[in-house]
C-alpha cells in the first residue's frame, strides 16, 4: 500500500505507473497503425508489416499488466499523488517552517498589546461571573483557590471530589459534596435560589445597603458531573448567572470544555459570553488562540508560558500564584468597609487557623513560614505550600494578624 512506500519509492513507482500507463497508450495506437498501413500494402510486405503491429500490440500489452500490478501496490492512485505532493512539499518548505518558529521563539521580551497581569482585577471591574476551562493538570484548582481568597464575600465551594485537606481554610459547612454527596449540592443549589429571591425582597425595600454582609462567592467544581447529578443545577446557574451579580451572588463554575451545553446553559450561548468572564487555561486557551483569535505569535508565547499564562476573555495573561500577597482585596473597598467585614466576620476557625493562632499568639514577634509548619507539626503532612499561603492571606483578610513578603518567602505573623 501507499501509505508503506517510504517518499522516494512513492516517488519512483508513481513514475513508473505513469510510464507504463502512456506506454501502452502509445503501443495501442502505433499497432493499430500498422495494421492500417498493413492493408494497404504490397502482399509480399504485409507479413512484416503485421508481425510488427503484433510485436508492438505485445509490448503494450505487458505495459498495461505492469500498470495494473503498480496500481493494486498503490492503492488508491490519487491518494498516492497526494502523498507524493506533500512530500515534497515538506521537503521543500521544512527549512523556511523552522526559520519561521525559531524566529516567534528568539524574542523572549515579546509580550501582546493587551496583556495583563491581574485576572482578580479584571473580573472585578467588569462585575461578571466566572466560567474556568481547562484539562487535568492545567491548573484549574490552584487558580480557583487563589481567586477564592481574593475575590471577597463568603465563599462557599459545591465539590463532590473534595479531599479532606482540600479547602482547609474555609469552614467544613462551607465546602459540600465532599464524598460524592449530590443530594448536598443539590439541596443547598435549591437554597441558594431561595435565598437569591429573598435579596430581591430586601434590597427592594431597604436598597443596597440591606445586602451588606450577604455577598458571596459560590464556586461549582466540575459542573457538567453537577449538572447530570442535581436537578438544580441548571436553574441554579441561569438565575445567578442573570440576576446573582445585582445582588452580590457571584459563582464560579469549571468545565473542561467551553460549550454552553457544559455549563449547563444549551441553546443560551449568549448568556455564558455576556454573563461570565471566560478564563481557558492550558491547551483551551492555545486552541482558542489557534482557532478564534488566529495569532500563531501568541500561541507560541503562551506555550513558553506553562501553566503561568493562559487567557482572560480575549485577553493574555500571566500570573505566578507564588505573588498571592501582592494583591489585597481591600482595594476596591473603603477603609470603614474593609473594618465593617472584619468585624461581621464569623469567629469560628478551622484547625488549621487556630494551630496558626496559637503559634503567633506565643511567638509574637517571629514570622511563620509555610515550611516551618510542615517541619514542625503533622497536622500539614500532605498539604502544599502555596495551600499554607493561603491559609496565610485568608486570615490577613479577615483581621487575623497579617502577612510579609510574597511568593515563597511569604509569611505570617501575628498582630493585634
Amino acid at each position: 500500500m501507499s501509505s508503506d512506500l517510504h517518499p522516494s519509492q512513492l516517488h519512483q513507482h508513481l513514475q513508473m505507473y505513469a510510464y507504463a500507463k502512456w506506454s501502452f497508450w502509445g503501443s495501442l495506437a502505433l499497432g493499430c497503425g500498422l495494421l492500417f498501413l498493413g492493408t494497404t500494402q504490397k502482399p509480399e510486405s504485409k507479413p512484416w508489416i503485421l508481425g510488427a503491429s503484433v510485436g508492438v500490440l505485445e509490448v503494450g500489452r505487458r505495459h498495461r499488466q505492469t500498470a495494473k500490478l503498480l496500481q493494486e501496490s498503490l492503492g488508491d492512485i490519487d491518494r498516492a499523488s497526494r502523498l507524493n505532493f506533500q512530500a515534497w512539499a515538506r521537503a521543500n518548505t521544512q527549512p523556511t517552517a523552522q526559520l519561521a518558529l525559531t524566529v516567534g521563539v528568539i524574542d523572549e521580551n515579546w509580550k501582546p498589546d493587551n496583556f495583563i497581569t491581574d485576572p482578580v482585577e479584571y473580573i472585578l471591574q467588569k462585575q461578571k461571573h466566572v466560567a474556568m476551562v481547562g484539562g487535568t493538570g492545567d491548573g484549574k484548582s490552584t487558580f480557583t483557590q487563589y481567586l477564592s481568597s481574593k475575590i471577597g464575600g463568603r465563599v462557599v465551594v459545591y465539590d463532590s471530589d473534595a479531599k479532606p485537606d482540600d479547602w482547609a481554610w474555609l469552614s467544613a459547612a462551607d465546602v459540600i459534596g465532599r464524598k460524592g454527596n449530590f443530594l448536598a449540592i443539590d439541596t443547598a443549589m435549591g437554597n441558594d435560589l431561595k435565598t437569591l429571591e429573598e435579596l430581591v425582597e430586601l434590597r427592594g425595600e431597604g436598597g443596597d445597603k440591606a445586602l451588606v454582609g450577604r455577598e458571596r462567592f459560590m464556586i461549582a467544581e466540575e459542573f457538567p458531573v453537577l449538572v447530570d447529578e442535581c436537578d438544580n443545577a441548571r436553574p441554579w446557574i441561569k438565575r445567578h448567572a442573570k440576576r446573582g451579580r445585582r445582588y452580590q451572588q457571584f459563582i464560579c463554575a469549571l468545565a473542561q470544555n467551553d460549550t454552553a451545553e457544559n455549563f449547563g446553559l444549551e441553546g443560551d450561548k449568549d448568556t455564558l459570553y455576556s454573563c461570565f468572564v471566560l478564563v481557558r487555561l492550558g491547551q483551551f486557551g492555545r486552541d482558542y488562540v489557534r482557532t478564534k483569535l488566529k495569532d500563531p505569535q501568541l500561541e507560541q508565547w503562551l506555550k513558553a508560558g506553562g501553566k503561568k499564562r493562559f487567557m482572560v476573555d480575549d485577553c493574555p495573561c500571566e500570573l505566578d500564584l507564588s505573588n498571592w500577597g501582592a494583591f489585597s482585596r481591600g482595594q476596591h473597598q473603603t477603609d470603614s468597609q474593609v473594618q465593617e467585614e472584619v468585624q461581621s466576620q464569623p469567629t469560628a476557625m478551622n484547625e488549621y487557623e487556630q494551630f496558626i493562632l496559637d503559634w503567633g499568639q506565643q511567638h509574637q514577634s517571629e514570622v511563620l513560614k509555610a515550611g516551618m509548619l510542615s517541619r514542625g507539626t503533622r497536622l500539614f503532612d500532605g498539604m502544599q505550600p502555596d495551600e499554607v499561603r493561603i491559609i496565610f492571606v485568608s486570615m490577613a483578610d479577615r483581621g487575623l494578624g497579617e502577612v510579609e513578603g510574597s511568593g515563597a518567602k511569604l509569611g505570617w505573623r501575628w498582630s493585634k
